[in-house]
């Protein structure tokens, strides 16, 4: 009797200590979601929107001088021509030295901003050594999400109902909660090929991976994202694609290289796509 108590709280303890590990792989921070009063872009999440956010910073340096400057020569127009100080106006028409400068000056300031704009527009298009693609369509109107290279199944992804959020996953944000995330590995160059069916277009927006492609029926629009740390992130699709516009958004969920090979095997096996059972039958020959 002893022996059968001390190994039904041995089972019992295992079970829980089992239950809390499955736990703790499962459970993940919700990181991409919008705050309140929140300003400036989100947090960069992927190489990509670190290098629009850098660009972004450089921009807005450069305005700011230039806004500046131009508030600068309007204070001192005011002040150095006012009708007190020059009750005859001049006759001047024609300055060639400064009609070459504000000629000259604004086309090396567009240069200095299309050098590095037209570097971040070629290294967000296209993917180097990506890992494997997933294919993103737009429907009318929710997502799906197709993994060519994991043996080909898709995934549909579509927003819960506040009913279903609360009672399913109440830690997801309103409105941006779905039933079924893209599902990603962490730290992995993903090639996304968009497109859309239907007679609409749809924009595959994430903030925080810098990333907005605009999928349009009939052709097919490329990307990546490389997304470094685990846990839930948002978008929302960025076309005015209907009337159910505002309840399409995109949840995605970045997850261990173990845990992404787990959830690959388990949609294969829903799809079909592996057989019931890892043990292949046999049948030993007859002696002869």
């Amino acid at each position: 009797m002893i022996g059968k108590r001390v190994l039904g709280v041995l089972g019992i303890l295992s079970a829980v200590a089992g239950l809390g590990i499955a736990t703790g792989a499962s459970a993940q921070p919700v990181v991409g979601v919008p705050h309140e009063w929140q300003m400036n872009f989100p947090a960069a999440y992927t190489p990509l929107m670190e290098k629009v956010a850098s660009l972004h910073d450089i921009l807005l340096v450069i305005i700011t001088v230039i806004s500046l400057f131009v508030l600068f020569l309007l204070i001192y127009a005011m002040w150095r021509f006012h009708v007190s100080r020059n009750p005859t106006s001049t006759t001047t028409t024609h300055n060639t030295v400064l009609e070459i400068a504000w000629t000259i000056i604004p086309i090396l300031i567009l240069v200095i901003i299309a050098i590095p704009s037209f570097r971040l527009l070629y290294y967000g298009d296209k993917a180097t050594d990506a890992a494997f693609t997933i294919k993103v369509t737009g429907n009318q109107w929710y997502w799906s999400y197709n993994y060519p290279d994991q043996g080909d199944f898709t995934v549909e992804s579509r927003i819960l109902a506040e009913a279903d959020r609360v009672k399913q996953k109440p830690n997801m944000p309103r409105m941006l909660a779905v039933d079924e995330e893209m599902v990603i590995p962490k730290g992995t160059t993903i090639r996304i090929i968009g497109t859309a069916v239907g007679n609409s277009m749809h924009g595959w927006t994430v903030p925080g991976f810098g990333i907005k492609k605009t999928v349009i029926p009939g052709r097919l629009n490329e990307g990546w994202i490389n997304v470094t740390n685990e846990g839930y992130y948002f978008g929302q699709c960025s076309q005015i694609c209907g009337d159910n516009h505002s309840y399409m958004p995109i949840g995605v969920r970045v997850v261990s290289k173990d845990v992404f090979d787990q959830w690959v095997a388990q949609k294969k096996k829903a799809a079909g796509l592996l057989p019931t059972t890892d043990v292949a039958s046999a049948t030993t020959p007859a002696n002869r």
